[in-house]
């Protein structure tokens, strides 16, 4: 049954009606500052009960996980499961202070301690900072590492950071940030890292200039570069470092351990791969794993053990603290939570069914949804079709068409290598029943396109909001509510 029309609150409002009446105060009351006072605060007057239906009404527009499939590429938003957020609610971690010192935070410190722990037996890294609070940030303290590491050795003109045109949109903005230039490296048409321009890119007089390379595997074709030893061995043959852009390791849990293949550092999305609902900004962990080479400068403070008892300490060559404390805390508790109950076989069982799935849904529509790169090898546990379009349509109407079926629309536009691109990450929670439903409505979509395009141009049309004008929503947004323009509310018009 579809709902009907959602009344905002101040449209209820009735003058006199109160939610709840407050007891007489028991002490001298004081002055309110003039300067903050005003009488034209319109608040709605409205009772306790219209206001918890305003608010329930509110949540059921928001889509989410826990209502429907979720198929946005490079984002993982997985099922996670609420045993984490049992243990995160526990009192000794939800009230736990880092003020209070190592003494007092003991059980806190060791579970930081732990899961440093076992992300280095899943990655291979020699050490582990959960610091960074972003896969962003995560990759702001790789670059940094890596800075600090060739100024450490007196090699301040190493500042060209290699970058292929299908890694993550963050990596250029970030090694800007941190003082170096980017040179991009192409593909080939199979998807793959293009060896000869890497070689162009890291010998003879350039080589002397190489800082390093930012490399995400599995790319975000979905595809993974099957000879990545290859490209690490040349960037080190040229005094470079390997920087392993840690937000496709869904697909490589368990089964293969970045280090093993030679990269120096690597972030991980923990609230993605690891189990923790995200989106929105936040939260978010992006743990910075290190070899051999730049272990001592991670950002610190570490945990380590000494003895029974846990404590704070700081890498010999750090390059300081990214993060207030120990990092975003409560995603930390879920992530380990999330590793203890799935144990070694089943953080491989994740990767393993994280790529199935993501074949499973390539393999039933790429028919009508195209790969450009690809297309007759595996995907990972994601892959970006370039859909044929008709009638003037594009992947945009596609992505707003998918609403109307139930779905939240994959990513789109991206990678920028791929024209129209309809980027899918299936997430290995979700049910074959699941990944039927998404197939059978990116089929008929694709029926539509033909048929009925003006039913994907005009699409969504079963949400409370309609299709926004994206450029003015952006440009002249309205933030607040104006009583009798209600569409106004939701920004551009």
């Amino acid at each position: 049954m579809k709902e009907a029309p959602v009344p905002l609150i101040y449209e209820e409002s009735v003058e006199g009606r109160q939610g709840v009446t407050l007891p007489k105060p028991g002490v001298p009351l004081s002055p309110l500052p003039a300067e903050l006072l005003r009488d034209d605060l319109n608040l709605p007057e409205t009772d306790e009960l219209t206001v918890v239906r305003h608010f329930t009404r509110l949540s059921r527009q928001n889509f989410s996980i826990d209502g429907q499939y979720y198929p946005l590429g490079s984002c993982t938003m997985k099922y996670n499961p609420r045993m984490n957020e049992e243990a995160a609610g526990l009192r000794g971690f939800r009230r736990a202070h880092p003020l209070l010192g190592a003494a007092e935070n003991q059980g806190a410190l060791a579970l930081i301690g732990k899961l440093q722990e076992s992300l280095k037996k899943i990655t291979g890294f020699t050490a582990f900072s959960l610091q960074p609070a972003a896969g962003a940030q995560g990759e702001l303290a790789g670059v940094l590492m890596i800075r600090a590491y060739h100024q450490s050795r007196g090699n301040r003109e190493r500042k060209r950071m290699l970058i292929p045109d299908s890694a993550h949109g963050t990596n250029p903005a970030t090694c800007t940030m941190a003082g170096f230039t980017t040179e991009t490296i192409p593909s080939t048409p199979s998807g793959e890292l293009d060896l000869g321009a890497l070689k162009d890119a890291c010998t003879g007089e350039k080589a002397l200039t190489l800082a390093g390379i930012m490399i995400t595997n599995p790319n975000t074709l979905g595809l993974f570069e099957p000879r990545i030893r290859e490209i690490i061995t040349m960037i080190h043959n040229a005094g470079g470092l390997v920087y392993g852009d840690g937000a496709n390791m869904n697909a490589l849990l368990g089964i293969l351990r970045p280090a093993d293949l030679g990269f120096d550092v690597m972030h991980l999305n923990l609230h993605k791969t690891f189990s923790t609902p995200h989106g929105g900004g936040g939260p978010g962990a992006g743990a910075v794993g290190a070899g051999p080479l730049l272990a001592d400068y991670l950002p610190g403070p570490l945990v380590s053990k000494t003895g029974e008892t846990y404590g704070p300490v700081m890498p010999p060559q750090s390059i300081g603290r990214l993060k207030t404390f120990y990092g975003n805390f409560g995603v930390l508790v879920r992530a380990y939570a999330y590793i203890r109950l799935l144990g070694r076989e089943g953080i491989r069982r994740v990767g393993e069914q994280a790529v199935l799935n993501a074949n499973y849904v390539k393999t039933l529509i790429q028919d009508l949804y195209p790969l450009p790169f690809g297309a007759d090898r595996p995907c990972m546990h994601e892959f970006a079709a370039s859909p044929d379009l008709e009638n003037h349509l594009s992947t945009l109407d596609i992505a707003k068409r998918l609403i109307d079926y139930g779905f939240h629309p994959p990513t789109v536009y991206f990678p920028l290598i791929v024209k129209e691109a309809l980027m899918v990450e299936p997430t290995e929670t979700e049910s074959k029943e699941t990944l039927d439903a998404f197939i059978g409505a990116l089929r008929a979509i694709a029926g539509e396109a033909k048929n009925q395009p003006e039913l994907l141009a005009s699409a969504p049309h079963d949400t409370p909001v309609g299709r926004l004008d994206e450029t003015a929503a952006a440009r002249k947004p309205v933030l607040v509510y104006r009583p009798g323009g209600a569409g106004q509310l939701h920004g551009g018009g």
